[in-house]
């Protein structure tokens, strides 16, 4: 599937991410994600709920490092993995978060080459760490609104053949199939196993 390209086409607004999390994450493939115009197609996403043990906001316990995720939908949760990288997620509707895993290169190569070093092309954004790094993304950017820049997302055009499996990296709820991709892509984190949800 071709990212879109045309000018014209509207961004997505904060009532795209007030719904579920695993229904927003699933229909964030294939959409175009840009941090000061650069960036690329979103192919790997994972559904973090607060109902599931893996989850920041599990049991309502807030923290200043999880604020963001019990704020509005629509909004960013930027957080430091293990002490070593950033990580992007979407907030979605009921304390629900969408993880950006992957994406495919689109816009600002030159810059993300500069930020990520002599990498190959597929590995400029596979995986969050990389990712947040390729796109200069910090916990600055920490509740910030989707909709306003820096951040610029476009929809999805057309249909995604969409791959489903379990999340990667954690240690509760490990088999949750929450994890979604794009099918077909080689700038995924990981490879699925061959089932299409």
């Amino acid at each position: 599937m071709a990212p879109p390209t045309r000018k014209s086409q509207p961004a997505l607004r904060r009532d795209f991410f007030a719904r579920d999390a695993l229904s927003v994450t699933r229909d964030l493939i294939g959409v175009v994600l840009l941090v000061d115009g650069v960036g690329g197609m979103i192919v790997e996403a994972e559904a973090y709920d607060p109902t599931d043990p893996a989850s920041h906001s599990y049991g309502g316990r807030r923290t200043p490092r999880n604020e963001s995720m019990f704020g509005p939908a629509g909004q960013s949760y930027v957080y430091r993995s293990y002490g070593v990288h950033w990580c992007l997620n979407f907030v979605c509707g009921g304390g629900g978060a969408a993880l950006i895993r992957a994406l495919e290169p689109i816009a600002g190569l030159d810059a993300m080459q500069a930020r990520r070093g002599p990498v190959k092309p597929n590995q400029l954004c596979a995986g969050p760490g990389r990712l947040t790094q390729a796109l200069g993304i910090t916990g600055a950017l920490d509740g910030k609104p989707l909709d306003r820049a820096p951040f610029l997302l476009k929809p999805r055009t057309g249909t995604a053949e969409i791959l489903v499996g379990p999340r990667i990296g954690i240690t509760r709820a490990v088999e949750l199939p929450w994890r979604f991709g794009m099918a077909g892509s080689r700038f995924v984190s990981r490879r699925f196993a061959p089932k299409i949800g």
